[in-house]
């Protein structure tokens, strides 16, 4: 066997060694910066990435420096996995490394015999198990006899155990180079991010002994509540037992003063002095809130190493905002540590990650959040529980516009179909209403009202749980944690919103998006998505009327019955967004949609409007299309019944005048949908000017507004220098350009898209992440045009790819001036949008050219 010669294979772990993270991992940086606290390290060694890399090779180190390095007091030795990055794990650690016979007899006159017994007894299991790759079982029921395990140690191998210090040594750590190179530990390693060629180092450490007399143990200890962030001394101490040895009197102690039972702070107080003192100290030096592993000996205490203390998303928040408040670390980097997708389990309830789970089918996690209720399948039963004080879960093979008033109803919405841009996922994100679509292991019978899942039904009535941001479905009622909108998480954001260069605004069609939306401290609403104002109950039947009236002056009728309820939306929007900017969308939904497509429902309005079913079921044909989203909708509704806009433009404008006069100035900013011509925006741009004249003229009042177009076809994206004519702005809308560009349907594409993604067809969902290659480069290309025409025109994407961490930062570096999504994901837009605005100056600072 080849033996590695490098001087720099091995290098002791000093306070001025080389240490690299890049070459020897973030445990052997970690214990060096310790060792630089002057805190009681034992002895460590680490060995770089490329030496570790040519022992899995076949080569070895030199003997007689491992035989140095053993050669140490009691000869014991760990070995523990340093990789680049602590989340990608590694072989498990194995201890006392060099124990033999002769080490044996010292440690029985030293320690006792149970505890050297305990002591070999471990290491005899871990070397038969890990390296001569023995069966577990065999060593694992020795029951807890030395001398049982040795011999079937021989019987197994023809070979007595391993004697010489060195050769362990050399053979655990080929076995562990070895173990990082094998096929399952690079997929898991792979799943959490790693490259394929992930380096690994290895640390060897003199042992520091948790077995045997007086105080001794192992234990860990943190100075902060992982789950809460607060400020609490948490962990164990573990008397008499190093990894799974246990010598006599093994017993696990509380760490402070516990009236249920012992504590390390009783039986050690200077021990126990000592760790918070070096808790604090490394909390300061290293910056960060640290779970630091001990070992007592004989009242003696060791370090044996640290990492960051595991945290919940609320605790992370918490401890990043109190390490910049005490000068810690400055506020930017605060901003930078917190994942902008884990202020999502801030905003909702959430089942707690300890409580048993039910698990009966698994869906796309649409809408962050959790809640339980009972199973409603329509509507109307959602509406009739809320109205009884009840909770449920509304539970549709796919939602329509119809079902909005039964969304707002439910606590939570399960769907069988659809995918991220879904009406489903949209709508619950808009409300903040837990949603998981497509769950295609569930199974509908709206007859029976019964739900099959997991082998079992389950009936109307009976109680489940929507876990939205695992995409979880829950039978009975889960355990669960309150949101986390506190003091932190306000402080944070702030922080964000400083070193923000763009700017976050809320889709919002209600009063109640609209405070949701000030709440979270949108900068105005980049989408108001009029057509759901029309689903209420007492404007449906006014809207079915217009459609069915035959000539321009009877629609005009119609929809004068609309127009004060259309104003008075706009004015509460106005209102409580307090002279920050609206953009509201012209009506966009093709007809179609507001009429029922059942008989009896058909029935029924032929009733309402006094006409034959005839004259309605004929209605309804006539209006039906074989691709509806792709016909009479968006702009060519507003050409061909312009009466629509006319009204639109009515209501905002005598909107305008009215919440300007009780508050802060109002500019409306009106949106063409669905355009892809500039001759469209022409058409509409003539007749809302007309109707601006006329409200001033009859109003005596004046007032501005600012007229832009909604991007959502490839053409208007490549047209954009000649629409930009007539635009104030131009707003992508990404869904549907998405939709458009792929020719893909959003509400379908979540049953194949799992398949697509898992083949690499898509590096991702296009309808979860921007496609930055095809969808951002119409975004780019049209935000280039629109600007080469008019230089100081307004560009946003108010797509849900708005809130999506990642699109965000294209946004920016496209240079949208604003992007715009759901109300519940305005924070999480905030803190990506900080975030890639810090990193976008950070590249000009190191690269000023």
């Amino acid at each position: 066997m080849t033996a590695l010669t490098e001087h720099d294979a091995i290098v002791e772990i000093t306070p001025s060694a080389g240490v690299q993270v890049a070459r020897h991992g973030w445990r052997a940086k970690c214990l060096q910066r310790l060792v630089r606290m002057n805190l009681p390290v034992p002895t460590s060694f680490a060995i770089s990435s490329d030496a570790v890399r040519a022992i899995a090779a076949g080569q070895m180190l030199d003997r007689s420096r491992l035989a140095a390095i053993i050669e140490r007091a009691e000869g014991l030795v760990s070995v523990r996995p340093s990789a680049a990055n602590p989340a990608w794990g590694g072989p498990g650690t194995v201890l006392n490394v060099g124990i033999n016979d002769a080490c044996h007899a010292r440690l029985v006159e030293t320690r006792g015999k149970a505890a050297a017994d305990a002591l070999y007894l471990g290491f005899v299991q871990s070397y038969a198990i890990h390296v001569a790759r023995l069966d577990p079982d065999m060593f694992s029921d020795s029951g807890g006899d030395l001398g049982v395990a040795l011999r079937a140690y021989e019987a197994e191998t023809d070979e007595e155990f391993p004697q010489d210090p060195t050769r362990q040594l050399a053979e655990v750590l080929r076995s562990m180079a070895r173990a990082w190179d094998g096929p399952t530990a690079r997929l898991l390693r792979q799943a959490k991010g790693a490259p394929p060629v992930a380096p690994l180092g290895l640390i060897v450490q003199d042992m520091a002994l948790a077995i045997g007399p007086g105080v001794t143990g192992s234990g860990s200890i943190q100075l902060i509540d992982s789950m809460t962030g607060m400020p609490r001394i948490t962990g164990r101490f573990r008397g008499q037992m190093q990894g799974r040895a246990k010598g006599q009197g093994a017993e696990t102690l509380y760490l402070t003063r516990d009236p249920r039972g012992p504590s390390l702070e009783e039986a050690a107080p200077e021990v126990f002095a000592d760790l918070v003192r070096y808790g604090v100290a490394a909390r300061e030096r290293l910056r960060e809130e640290m779970q630091v592993e001990f070992v007592v000996s004989d009242s003696k205490l060791a370090i044996i190493d640290a990492v960051r203390v595991p945290r919940s998303s609320r605790a992370g928040v918490r401890i990043a905002v109190a390490l910049a408040r005490d000068g810690v670390i400055p506020a930017e980097e605060a901003v930078m540590r917190i994942e902008p997708r884990a202020l999502s389990d801030l905003l909702h309830y959430q089942v707690d990650p300890n409580a048993p789970r039910d698990l009966i089918a698994k869906g796309i996690n649409a809408s962050p959040g959790a809640a339980t209720g009972q199973i409603v399948f329509t509507a109307a039963a959602a509406q009739a529980a809320e109205a009884r004080g009840e909770r449920s879960v509304l539970i549709r093979r796919e939602t329509v516009p119809e079902d909005i008033r039964g969304m707002h109803a439910a606590v939570a919405v399960l769907t069988e179909r659809g995918g991220m841009t879904s009406h489903a996922a949209v709508i619950a994100r808009g409300i903040g209403l837990p949603c998981i679509v497509g769950a295609s292991g569930i199974s509908i019978d709206l007859r029976a009202r019964t739900m099959q899942a997991d082998g079992r039904t389950f009936h109307e009535g009976e109680l489940i749980t929507i876990d939205g941001t695992s995409g979880e479905v829950l039978a009975g009622e889960a355990e669960m944690l309150e949101p986390a909108l506190d003091d932190s998480f306000n402080q944070l954001l702030e922080w964000a919103d400083e070193l923000c260069r763009i700017r976050i605004r809320a889709n919002a069609d209600t009063p109640e998006d609209a405070r949701t939306a000030r709440m979270f401290n949108a900068q105005g609403i980049g989408l108001c998505r009029t057509e759901h104002m029309f689903f209420d109950d007492e404007r449906l039947p006014a809207m079915r009327e217009m459609i069915f009236a035959e000539h321009p002056e009877d629609r005009r009728l119609s929809l004068e019955r609309l127009l004060p309820m259309q104003r008075g939306d706009f004015i509460k929007l106005f209102e409580i967004m307090a002279g920050l900017p609206v953009t509201i969308r012209l009506f966009d939904p093709p007809l179609h949609e507001f009429l029922p497509h059942d008989r009896e429902g058909m029935r029924e309005l032929a009733e309402s409007l006094d006409l034959p079913l005839s004259d309605v079921t004929r209605r309804v044909e006539a209006l039906s299309e074989f691709n509806p989203m792709l016909g009479m909708r968006g702009v060519r509704l507003g050409i061909t019944v312009p009466e629509i806009y006319d009204m639109q433009a009515r209501a905002i404008f005598e909107a305008t005048i009215q919440a300007s006069h009780n508050g802060a100035p109002v500019v409306p900013e009106i949106m063409i949908p669905l355009v892809s011509a500039r001759r469209e925006v022409e058409l509409v741009k003539t007749r809302i000017d007309a109707v601006a004249a006329a409200v001033r003229n009859e109003t005596r009042k004046d007032f501005t507004y600012r007229l832009g177009v909604m991007v959502e076809t490839p053409r208007a994206a490549l047209r954009a220098g000649e629409i930009a004519e007539h635009s104030s702005f131009l707003s992508f809308g990404t869904n549907d350009l998405t939709q458009m560009t792929y020719g893909l349907s959003r509400d379908d594409a979540g049953r194949f898209m799992g398949t697509y993604v898992g083949q690499g067809v898509y590096a991702d969902d296009p309808f979860h992440i921007l496609d930055q290659d095809g969808v951002g480069e119409l975004v780019a290309i049209g935000t280039e045009r629109a600007r080469a025409q008019s230089p100081g025109i307004t560009i946003s994407v108010c797509g849900e790819h708005g809130g999506n961490p990642e699109s965000i930062a294209f946004c920016l570096r496209a240079g949208v001036n604003y992007v715009s999504c759901s109300p519940f994901r305005v924070p999480v837009a905030r803190l990506a949008a900080a975030q890639e605005s810090i990193l976008m100056q950070r590249d000009a600072a190191e690269n000023p050219s």
